[in-house]
């Protein structure tokens, strides 16, 4: 599974990384609700992409990253209550992004597709995020979001704020 997903990164990347109008790289952080609330403590992650821009509002492009769940372990000596041992979590998310412009600062979009789980035990499942953005730079934008990951028995459901920035390509036509 992590072989697949690293031929199908670099198959795309290495496709398209000479076309690529503006390249991405984020980070996030957040905390778990649902069914990880007990078992992760807080989420950060990683966001590699990039958009083309298909006119003036709408974006499109392909995004990867990293999703790493911290443990959340419980200690209460004074009652020698049983410690809990949850392990960390770890998604490998590979999504097509969709961003829609309404003013030149403001964005809101969706990323959808599917998150590889890379910890053991983990087979990861649908990936959807739904995104909002603000432009506060030339390049730079802060965003809220909302992770969901689709497992068999089990949903990671994620309160996400982020940072992104914007390398602009120097593609002429």
């Amino acid at each position: 599974m992590k072989k697949g997903f690293l031929i199908i990164f670099f198959a795309l990347f290495g496709a398209t990384i000479c076309a690529q109008e503006g390249f991405k790289l984020g980070v996030q952080g957040g905390l778990p609700y649902n069914d990880f609330n007990d078992k992760t403590s807080v989420m950060v992650g990683a966001d590699l992409g990039y958009m083309r821009a298909l006119g003036e509002v709408v974006d499109l492009g392909i995004m990867t990253g990293i999703v790493h769940g911290f443990p959340k372990t419980f200690v209460f000596e004074e009652t020698n209550v049983e410690i809990e041992d949850n392990t960390a979590i770890d998604f490998a998310p590979l999504a097509l992004s969709v961003r829609i412009w309404p003013s030149q600062s403001f964005s809101f979009g969706i990323d959808g597709g599917t998150a590889f789980g890379l910890s053991e035990g983990n087979d990861g499942g649908l990936y959807f995020r739904p995104i909002l953005g603000y432009l506060f730079g030339t390049y730079t934008e802060i965003n809220v979001s909302h992770t969901t990951i689709k497992l068999k028995d089990e949903t990671w459901s994620t309160i996400n704020f982020g940072i992104l920035h914007t390398f602009k390509s120097k593609r002429t036509r």
